[in-house]
């Protein structure tokens, strides 16, 4: 989920190829598209991040390529010159936030199986989902956002990306900080059907903003970082977070629930809202 910290957009660094791979020969040749398409192919045999074996459903995870395919056509000679400049030193290339279009985003994720929970391949991937998400920046994460299909989420919200608003905008979102989850398998429940309605932003459709509404209070259980079961009760943005993340494990963006005429850049945030829209905040009783 997109924090509100800056009223333009950005973009990560863009990944570069391992050398020990052969490059792919035109972007024409490989498709992304096609390419990702493969990776919910379980029968696929060129796969080489996922692989499924369709008997035993079992999970398969090559961590030190999974992003390099999407972008696997891009000049090798141009990253080998990169890591030349660190005089030998390998800088570490983070993955790109995947947009709005890509299939991942737009397709159930599969759950972590748990022979692979707390082993290095899901490390490297929440390691790597934390640093994005820090860099971005943003308040929350989800694995299908750097082109991995696992139910995995990420978020923290800090004082300082809270300084940034408005006082009386972080008391109407009852948003605190709160230090980084990171929960695997997630299963969220509403605690009530108390709602509010706020502008949200995604990292995947960025520079842009959309009213949504979510509970004020949810739970959530899964498996925490250290193999062990974890449960967050949330209210307020924290539990906005939350559901926004755990939206994109089933495929579902902001913009898929956003309230109809809301959509808006984030150079328009401010400007009034259509005639019939209705206000922002908490729902009243006889509004729900």
């Amino acid at each position: 989920m997109e924090t509100t910290i800056h009223r333009f957009s950005h973009r990560l660094l863009p990944i570069s190829i391992n050398p020990k791979l052969k490059p792919f020969k035109t972007p024409k040749q490989h498709d992304p598209i096609l390419f990702l398409n493969q990776i919910h192919n379980p029968i696929s045999s060129k796969l080489q991040f996922l692989n499924l074996n369709p008997s035993k459903q079992t999970l398969n995870l090559n961590v030190d390529n999974y992003c390099i395919h999407r972008r696997g056509y891009r000049n090798s000679s141009a990253a080998r010159a990169g890591w030349l400049l660190g005089l030998g030193e390998k800088k570490q290339i983070l993955p790109e936030i995947v947009k709005a279009g890509d299939p991942v985003l737009h397709e159930p994720a599969r759950e972590v199986p748990a022979q692979e929970m707390g082993s290095e391949k899901i490390e490297k991937i929440i390691e790597d989902m934390v640093k994005v998400m820090r860099k971005a920046p943003g308040v929350g994460l989800a694995a299908p956002q750097i082109g991995i299909p696992l139910r995995i989420i990420v978020l923290e919200d800090t004082k300082e990306y809270i300084s940034y608003q408005p006082k009386e905008e972080i008391k109407a979102q009852d948003r605190r900080p709160f230090d980084l989850l990171v929960i695997l398998n997630p299963v969220l429940k509403k605690k009530s059907n108390r709602t509010a309605l706020f502008f949200e932003g995604c990292l995947s459709v960025d520079g842009f903003r959309a009213m949504v509404e979510r509970y004020l209070n949810v739970e959530v259980e899964g498996v925490g970082r250290d193999g062990r079961p974890i449960k967050v009760e949330a209210s307020g943005w924290q539990a906005r977070i939350l559901q926004h993340e755990c939206d994109h494990l089933d495929g579902t963006l902001y913009v898929d629930k956003m309230v109809p005429r809301t959509f808006r850049t984030v150079e328009n945030l401010d400007l009034p809202l259509a005639n019939g829209c209705p206000k922002l905040g908490t729902r009243k009783a006889k509004d729900l």
